[in-house]
């Protein structure tokens, strides 16, 4: 596919370090990446090379040059994978639980990923040999609807909105205890775990900006059937947001409480609705994946 580039306007966050800002803005891109990059003369300030220590200012144009994606060395894979709908520029896949994203250490055959190459040869390189096409996450254990990039241009439309909010995640989740308000917001950044590196956490001060808005579907025995719309995407944002105002995700393994040796098979959150504009037609569309059956079964069993 070649090499590509993606062109920024500071118009917030000013005085912020470039890597940093990066990171934050370029979906799925790490700041060790962006430093390398930066070093290797493939990010650009207003047309020159970026300094390392370089820091944002208003109107402040940055390019950011990609390289030449590696030779792909993740292999296709015969996977089931539920296709809501496809076109030449998306694919919107209803992931099940137990299945990861993309390939990491110690698993990297089974993925979503594996399945996406075995079903399709075009998809996008932004993210690099180990995660084409995929421009936001949801974790293992956690079902439903994602959005996956077929080519850049469509990557990059995607990751706009994702930024900008416009593209809607909303889920449905079954929650420890009983929500008294009907509806709320919880805003609180999100960084990593201070002791256990395994976890995410609210980290005042240091996190990055995380905010989720919610609203009490039922009241059940003993828990609470919510819709979670995020305003952000941060990792296991919805699952360590439910926790910190204490009403974690039912059956979770890492941040529930009383229900986490529940016979649950698996955590209660599902991505269920996806709302986006396409990144050619700008049409507004919706897509549902209805509740798995595990999900539903909970619901009646703790009615």
């Amino acid at each position: 596919m070649g090499e590509s580039s993606i062109e920024l306007k500071v118009t917030e966050n000013e005085g912020k370090r470039l890597d940093v800002y990066l990171a934050e803005n370029l979906s799925g891109v790490s700041r060790s990446y962006v430093q390398r990059l930066i070093d290797e003369n493939r990010v650009l300030v207003n047309g020159s090379p970026a300094k390392a220590r370089a820091k944002t200012v208003f109107g402040m144009i940055v390019t950011v040059k990609l390289p030449e994606p590696e030779k792909l060395d993740v292999q296709p894979a015969d996977l089931p994978i539920d296709i809501v709908y496809e076109d030449k520029d998306i694919l919107i896949i209803n992931k099940p639980k137990d299945m990861v994203v993309h390939p990491a250490p110690g698993n990297r055959d089974h993925t979503l990923v594996n399945a996406l190459l075995f079903h399709c040869s075009d998809l996008s390189d932004i993210n690099g040999v180990i995660r084409p096409g995929i421009v936001h996450r949801i974790d293992k254990d956690t079902s439903g609807l994602l959005a996956v990039a077929k080519n850049n241009h469509a990557h990059q439309a995607l990751a706009e909105q994702l930024k900008d909010h416009s593209m809607e995640r909303i889920y449905e989740a079954i929650v420890e205890g009983i929500l008294p308000e009907d509806r709320g917001t919880i805003d609180a950044p999100i960084g990593r775990h201070p002791v256990d590196r395994k976890k995410m956490a609210v980290t005042p001060g240091k996190g990055r900006n995380a905010v989720t808005h919610f609203e009490v579907l039922t009241r059940l025995n003993g828990v609470t059937h919510v819709q979670c719309r995020l305003e952000t995407g941060r990792t296991h944002q919805i699952r360590v947001h439910m926790a910190y105002i204490r009403h974690p995700v039912y059956g979770d393994p890492l941040y529930g409480t009383s229900s986490r040796k529940a016979n649950t098979g698996g955590q209660m959150l599902h991505a269920r609705y996806l709302i986006l504009k396409h990144p050619t037609t700008g049409e507004k569309m919706q897509f549902e994946a209805p509740l798995p059956e595990n999900f539903q079964q909970m619901l009646k069993k703790l009615e």
